[in-house]
């Protein structure tokens, strides 16, 4: 899926969390391959979800029966978001303090709903 091209010209990776209807992003910035071997030199900003990749989320979440689901993508320099993998039962609390109250808040919204919601 293309959006559009990065800032900066160099790609970088997001994590998507998605509870229930709701998709909070963060885009990942780092010097190395693998962002988790020297988090403390990375950078995380708040990032909005491409509407065909948020469409291609909610299609993956229905059709496994999943309310929740910590979605990781690689986004190239052209744009391109590649899909990596989705963690049924991902962690989200490294992230920016705006993103995990957001993350909070959807998971105790949807307690509140219900299972069937």
């Amino acid at each position: 899926m293309t959006t559009a091209p990065s800032q900066g010209g160099q790609g970088f990776d997001v994590r998507v969390t998605a509870v229930g209807d709701r998709l909070v992003a963060v885009r990942i910035d780092s010097p190395d391959l693998d962002w988790r071997h020297r988090q403390n030199l990375l950078t995380r900003t708040p990032i909005e979800v491409p509407k065909p990749v948020a469409r291609t989320i909610t299609a993956y979440l229905t059709e496994l029966r999943l309310t929740f689901g910590a979605f990781d993508f690689a986004v190239t320099a052209g744009g391109d978001w590649y899909f990596l993998e989705c963690n049924p039962n991902g962690q989200w609390a490294w992230q920016p303090a705006e993103t995990t109250a957001a993350i909070a808040q959807a998971i105790a919204d949807q307690l509140e709903r219900g299972p069937d919601s």
